[in-house]
């Protein structure tokens, strides 16, 4: 059976989800960096357990983002096939097979902004505050944000100090 479907439009959404698959690749890179920096709190109770337990969860979404991009590529593939025969329509088959696959991105990619979410409010609250000058404060009363930690990052990654 043919579903009546624009393959082109297929086709572009695969493109857009291997494009947001590289971007998560990075974004998981940066997280897997952040958690493996010394910028935490030594003070902080439970801290490696917490950093362990975000670790895991990111090698969990890393073999989960392998497998979804290998899908993506395979769809890929196979939608050229398609695409070769017929500029407007796929099989049933295929297409719910690509309606599954992009559950399973959606289903991802809320969890992944899930997992972001959570590590930005619990690094925003262990994160050391740091003076202008690049020295230690010494108060507890608030925490550099998320988005400046990402910044120490890239300096750390330049080799350079704050």
């Amino acid at each position: 059976m043919v579903v009546e479907r624009n393959i082109e439009e297929l086709y572009a959404k695969l493109r857009a989800w291997k494009s947001h698959l590289r971007f998560a690749e990075d974004e998981m890179l940066y997280i897997q960096k952040l958690l493996g920096s010394y910028i935490f709190e030594p003070r902080t109770p439970a801290l490696f357990e917490e950093v362990a337990l975000y670790k895991e969860n990111c090698k969990i979404f890393s073999v989960e983002m392998e497998k979804l991009k290998a899908l993506v590529l395979n769809h890929e593939s196979h939608l050229r096939g398609i695409f070769e025969c017929s500029r407007t329509t796929c099989d049933e088959a295929y297409y719910k097979k690509y309606c599954q696959l992009q559950e399973r991105m959606a289903r991802y990619f809320e969890d992944f902004l899930r997992l972001k979410t959570d590590l930005g409010k619990y690094a925003g609250n262990v994160l050391k505050r740091r003076k202008p000058g690049g020295i230690d404060k010494d108060d507890d009363d608030g925490m550099i944000p998320f988005v400046q930690a990402r910044t120490y990052m890239a300096r750390l990654q330049e080799g350079r100090t704050i």
